[in-house]
């Protein structure tokens, strides 16, 4: 049964369809018109063709979530892969060796935004999906491809697609992102906050006629690395997800308006990206940011923070004997020859949501290497992109058969 769904895997037109999809600019961009829209349609249309059943419903408006199912001959477990649609920007356009939005190939690579984070791999589920299909071979239960959009923002797609019940009845789920085909059983968990000082504009020359905000604000960058340091110390090293970090991302003063030198602004904001394992506690975490706000407030008379907590995902953790991580393994041996690796995702994904809201046990892998997204040059290798969509492949039929 196995080697006649690999049989079916097109390796030519998983070349073609990573390219095809990375030359549709699916970057979020409301300023100037481009969403994941044109990448929807395109994916929802093929899947349609190739046979497929296929919803599609917005998340938010111009952006929308593409679901295609394909069922088994006999009642079993659900298995769902998903795979994000949209991008993130590809900066100066000018800096890359070959154009962002074409899919060149050279030496085996396909080069572009969104190569290996996530196209080729939606791309390899794709094809895995339509090899399982064309083998025509008995097997219970149903799969699912879930395509959201946002999973490079709040992840409003995917949230979107559990509000409607589309992950209901899910068992298990793989999530197609670029980790060297290692299984990662582990994500970090993520604490977005937002910090705004509020002062008293005054002149630079006559700083004691205003209240400055910046340099209250700055203390508390540097508390904030204290308690890094601390919670490094406390719960040091994960073996799949690394170690905690507390990092200042945007840093605005003024926050809106002209910035003038020799003008105090009003007001200062800056935002803190938090990446958290396991073992810490996101409680204690958003109460201590509270109380060094509270703390460089009282410092300062006339000063006023406040902190916003932007967005909250939680840790995953699923067990290595999970089936849905036994049959990615298994399936990892019958078409590499080799033994798996396991790590766990240095930074969240659409799984997060998936696991906390729906308790859906996850495991994360797919072609790329881990720190190619997001760069110029972004590229994704064929030889590892081919392995992905058999191993995708040979998971989901492992994965539904397994209680036979």
């Amino acid at each position: 049964m196995l080697e006649r769904v690999l049989q079916h895997v097109d390796q030519d037109l998983l070349v073609a369809l990573t390219r095809s999809l990375i030359r549709i600019d699916s970057v979020y961009r409301p300023g100037s018109g481009t969403t994941e829209a044109r990448v929807a349609s395109y994916v929802a249309n093929l899947l349609q063709e190739w046979g497929f059943t296929v919803r599609v419903e917005e998340a938010a408006p111009g952006r929308p979530n593409v679901m295609a199912e394909l069922r088994g001959t006999s009642p079993g477990k659900t298995l769902l892969f998903e795979a994000h649609s949209d991008v993130v920007t590809e900066g100066d356009a000018r800096s890359w060796t070959y154009p962002p939005f074409e899919g060149v190939v050279v030496d085996d690579r396909i080069y572009g935004r969104g190569a290996c984070d996530t196209k080729g791999n939606l791309a390899a589920a794709m094809v895995a999906l339509k090899a399982i299909k064309e083998a025509a071979i008995d097997f219970p239960g149903r799969i699912l491809l879930a395509i959201p959009v946002d999973e490079e923002g709040l992840m409003i797609g995917i949230k979107q697609m559990i509000r409607s019940g589309w992950c209901d009845g899910v068992d298990g789920a793989i999530i197609c992102e670029p980790e060297e085909n290692q299984l990662c059983i582990a994500q970090k968990g993520a604490l977005r906050i937002g910090i705004r000082a509020y002062g008293r504009m005054a002149h630079g020359a006559m700083p004691r006629s205003g209240v400055n905000p910046v340099t209250p604000l700055c203390r508390m960058v540097t508390r904030l690395a204290e308690l890094e340091r601390n919670e490094c110390e406390r719960f040091g090293e994960d073996p799949h997800v690394g170690w905690p970090s507390i990092t200042p991302t945007i840093f605005l003063a003024p926050e809106g308006g002209e910035p003038q030198i020799n003008v105090i602004p009003n007001q200062a904001y800056v935002t803190l990206d938090i990446r958290t394992t396991p073992a810490q506690d996101h409680e204690y975490l958003k109460e201590t940011v509270e109380l060094i706000a509270r703390q460089v407030e009282r410092d300062v008379p006339g000063l006023r923070v406040e902190v916003t907590l932007i967005d909250e995902r939680p840790c995953t953790q699923t067990p290595p004997d999970d089936p849905v991580v036994m049959a990615s393994a298994q399936a990892y041996r019958l078409v590499t020859g080799r033994e798996p690796r396991y790590n766990g995702v240095p930074g969240a994904t659409d799984g997060t949501f998936l696991w906390a809201w729906k308790g859906i046990p996850i495991v994360t892998f797919g072609a790329g290497k881990r720190e190619i997204p997001h760069q110029v040059d972004e590229y994704v290798e064929i030889p590892e992109l081919i392995e992905t969509a058999r191993i995708y492949a040979a998971a989901a039929i492992l994965f539904l058969t397994e209680s036979r």
